[in-house]
């Protein structure tokens, strides 16, 4: 198997995580999904070589660990720095900034304090990082972001619109 091919294939078990963390309303349970899948993603980026993603997706995941119990401003300020630093430091051009600042949308996101803000910021991220996969030329990292952002809209409708339409 190529490392191509199983970059893939981890990404497509990662989509499995993806899709089950924003049908929870409890953001701990959505945040240890994430924490999951970013395992599998950052594989993914380092079997493709893409420094930069691979090493904001380490960070990710750690910030998801941490983020489970902790909601610290100060711990999202350290997370946001370390990205910046990390994207700095595998600079690789336009690829490095996306990912970087879908990093930081995430990071802000994940040690928010209220689900629904959380599942806000996430779009706006995962809307960078499908651009993101789509330039580093991965189609299931591609198709794992459509299926994340629709699971989350999909979740947000369950929660805050279907509720606030039927009052």
């Amino acid at each position: 198997m190529t490392p191509f091919v199983l970059s893939q294939v981890l990404v497509a078990i990662a989509i499995g995580f993806d899709l089950m963390s924003f049908q929870f309303k409890d953001r701990q349970k959505i945040v240890a999904c994430l924490f999951c899948a970013g395992i599998l993603i950052s594989s993914h980026f380092i079997l493709l070589e893409q420094w930069t993603a691979a090493s904001l997706m380490i960070i990710a995941t750690i910030r998801y660990l941490v983020s489970i119990f902790s909601t610290s401003n100060k711990l999202k300020y350290v997370f946001c720095t370390v990205a910046i630093i990390s994207a700095l430091v595998t600079y690789s051009g336009l690829v490095s900034i996306i990912s970087c600042s879908a990093s930081i949308f995430q990071t802000v996101a994940a040690f928010n304090r209220d689900d629904r803000r959380l599942r806000e910021l996430m779009i706006i991220g995962t809307a960078l990082w499908l651009v993101h996969n789509y330039i580093v030329g991965s189609p299931t990292a591609v198709i794992m972001e459509v299926l994340f952002i629709s699971s989350n809209l999909l979740g947000y409708y369950r929660y805050y619109y279907k509720k606030s339409a039927a009052v």
